[in-house]
């Protein structure tokens, strides 16, 4: 029972951690870009990377960490679906450029934010 409730937990942290970063982003570059969702899913892919990583080379560390860190609060705090639809609605306005550099981009950084990440946790 003690996993549900940390997953919950991560989750309820997550969320608001995406809603803060989200609309912080937006607020201050705007939202012609969906700049708050990438940087979501860069830091998303960055903490994954480093947590699993992490808590694979500790092998003394609980493994309740993994229900709270990278399924509870990353798991609610990425947000690939917004991630398609923004390009999908992004395609649907006829800014094809636009929605190919935000798909482009986030998987070229966001495969660069893990492995970052990953070799952040094995310098440690």
């Amino acid at each position: 029972m003690l996993k549900y409730f940390l997953i919950a937990l991560g989750g309820a942290l997550g969320s608001a951690a995406r809603y803060w970063v989200g609309s912080t982003v937006s607020g201050r570059i705007g939202v012609r870009f969906p700049y708050g969702t990438l940087i979501i899913n860069l830091s998303a892919c960055l903490v994954i990377g480093f947590t699993i990583t992490f808590m694979d080379k500790r092998a003394g560390l609980n493994p309740m960490w993994r229900f709270l860190i990278p399924i509870g609060f990353i798991g609610a705090y990425s947000t690939f679906s917004t991630y398609e639809w923004e390009t999908l609605s992004t395609l649907r306005s006829g800014a094809f450029f636009l929605a190919g550099l935000y798909a482009v981009g986030s998987l070229i950084l966001g495969l660069a934010a893990t492995w970052a990440g990953t070799a952040l946790a094995d310098l440690l």
